[in-house]
């Protein structure tokens, strides 16, 4: 008898782990995937953009959509867009009065750059703070308290979003790029599966490995059975119809179908004939 550590993994209930880092919105391809295979849910893990990584190569998720660069040969990425960079300011800042920033703005602007920050600088942008916030949040919190300016992607200046505080992109300055990235050796069907969902393979697609399985056909109501019930009937009574009246022989009309129905009304037909004249 084979025991249950025996069992092959294709055994188990099949399930889909999809790690994604703040700012990231998955929500377009999730819904695609649950379209195409409902059989096999998909899990969402929300991870902190440093730990994205260590999480893959630890197997607690299947893939995950992160910022680049993705360090390691043993990690595969796919570039999937690149962000708009803004910088975060308060709704009275001089810098509100323009649609777009140019980078030279900010030389005399305290800027703050969070351990998290995912922009590659090669010279950061305006004067230094003594300290560095430890995150993102933190900075926003010190630019709404009006401790300086940061520069961040447009969806975190988004997920942060305070009243007091607005933004405007700017310009000459390292973007964000987002990308999908799984481990190298654990390219399974259903990763292989979600790189055709975000590369906008069809359903119909042959490169994919997981087939879609088929929405099942919905039932049809009791109404439509009620409705064409009253036309079966009647087609099934068409081949008779009136012809079954007249299969007593007698014309419409007499009662009970019988002779001397058809006699009297013969003798009525015979009253009602005109007479020629002479």
């Amino acid at each position: 008898m084979t025991s249950t550590e025996d069992r092959p993994a294709a055994d188990a209930s099949p399930s889909f782990r999809l790690a994604f880092v703040p700012g990231v919105t998955p929500g377009k391809w999730v819904r695609i995937w649950q379209e195409r295979f409902p059989a096999v849910p998909l899990t969402l893990v929300q991870v902190p953009a440093p730990e994205a990584t260590a999480l893959l190569r630890a197997g607690e998720a299947d893939a995950a959509l992160l910022r680049m660069p993705v360090d390691g040969e043993d990690l595969s990425a796919i570039p999937l867009y690149t962000e708009t960079t803004v910088v975060v300011v308060p709704r009275d800042h001089l810098l509100t009065a323009v649609d777009e920033v140019p980078v030279e703005e900010l030389a005399e602007e305290l800027v703050l750059h969070p351990l998290d920050d995912p922009l590659e600088w090669e010279h950061p942008p305006g004067l230094p703070a003594i300290e560095r916030p430890a995150t993102t949040a933190d900075a926003i919190e010190l630019v709404a308290a009006g401790v300086g300016l940061v520069a961040v992607p447009q969806s975190l200046a988004r997920l942060h979003h305070r009243r007091d505080l607005t933004f405007r992109p700017l310009l000459d300055v390292p973007a964000s790029r987002v990308a999908l990235s799984w481990p190298e050796e654990h390219t399974t069907d259903l990763v292989d599966a979600f790189i055709g969902i975000v590369r906008g393979r069809t359903a119909n697609s042959t490169r994919g490995r997981l087939a879609a399985t088929p929405a099942p056909d919905k039932p049809k109501g009791k109404g439509a059975d009620a409705k064409s019930a009253p036309r079966k009937a009647a087609a099934r009574s068409g081949s008779g119809g009136k012809g079954a009246r007249g299969t007593t022989g007698a014309p419409k009309g007499t009662k009970g179908g019988k002779a001397s129905g058809g006699a009297k009304g013969a003798k009525g037909a015979k009253r009602g004939k005109p007479r020629r004249r002479s």
